[in-house]
């Protein structure tokens, strides 16, 4: 799919939402709705089932900005790791090391990687998603790569705002040592708002109704973790209680440490 006729969907897609409203295409401009209707149902945010669908999302690692660690993210159509049902779907994985290049010792912190959809810019402005009626986020996924880098990983939720340096964090807690496919559930409100790594200690609520992107990231500085390290992302979802199978394990968040300067990363 190219880049034009994704543009031209996206744009579609928020004028084909404006229509079964029963609102001017204008006023959908104007007040930059999401393009789902509000509903209990289960929600499907991204599916990464497709080459296509791993185009629209960025990653990068702490090499690009003079660390060590690899990061790929990619279509995986290996049946030995698909999930049941699927084509294929996303490959996180890469090593994380905690050294960095030379000269860059006193300048940076080695141990990230990550990914997140990029944003989807349309004609009637930037497509986001609202979630406002659900109160978990589920991701199907499968946790591979050395046992020691499973506690390390985060997901990441920036909303409408600002600035791009604010974005709201929460543990992945996986249930899972085996390395197979798994649903992970984490409520919205256990979020943690983090600016530029440093955690916000204001009284803030999460835009739910202006999702950008959502995203996962390996932060091997902040627990000292290095090691090969595999994530596997079928989709992800906003759902309500009713659809969750599996207890969520904690609504805690560790702080990330101050000066931990891209837990966005490069992307």
């Amino acid at each position: 799919m190219s880049k034009l006729t994704a543009y031209l969907n996206r744009s579609s897609r928020i004028a084909r939402d404006a229509t079964a409203k029963g609102q001017p295409l204008l006023a959908a401009f104007l007040q930059m709705q999401g393009a789902e209707r509000p509903s209990r149902a289960p929600l499907t945010l991204f599916a990464l089932n497709s080459p296509d669908a791993i185009k629209e999302y960025a990653y990068g690692c702490d090499a690009d900005v003079g660390g060590t660690s690899t990061v790929h993210f990619e279509y995986d159509a290996d049946p030995a790791r698909t999930p049941t049902g699927k084509p294929g779907a996303a490959r996180f994985h890469g090593v994380m090391r905690l050294a960095v290049r030379p000269g860059y010792e006193e300048r940076i912190r080695g141990g990230y990687a990550g990914f997140r959809n990029k944003f989807r810019p349309t004609m009637f402005g930037e497509l986001t998603d609202d979630v406002s009626n659900h109160r978990f986020l589920a991701l199907r996924v499968r946790a591979a790569g050395h046992p020691r880098t499973r506690g390390s990983y985060f997901v990441n939720v920036q909303t409408e705002g600002p600035t791009n340096d604010d974005l709201w964090q929460h543990r992945l807690y996986f249930t899972r040592d085996d390395g197979g496919w798994e649903d992970v559930f984490v409520p919205f409100d256990g979020f943690v708002m983090t600016k530029a790594g440093t955690i916000n200690t204001q009284p803030v609520s999460m835009l739910r109704e202006r999702v950008r992107s959502i995203g996962v990231s390996l932060l091997g500085g902040n627990s000292g973790t290095e090691g090969p390290y595999e994530l596997g992302i079928d989709e992800i979802r906003a759902v309500n209680e009713e659809d969750v199978t599996v207890p969520p394990l904690d609504n805690s968040l560790p702080h990330p440490e101050p000066g931990a300067q891209w837990e966005r990363g490069p992307i």
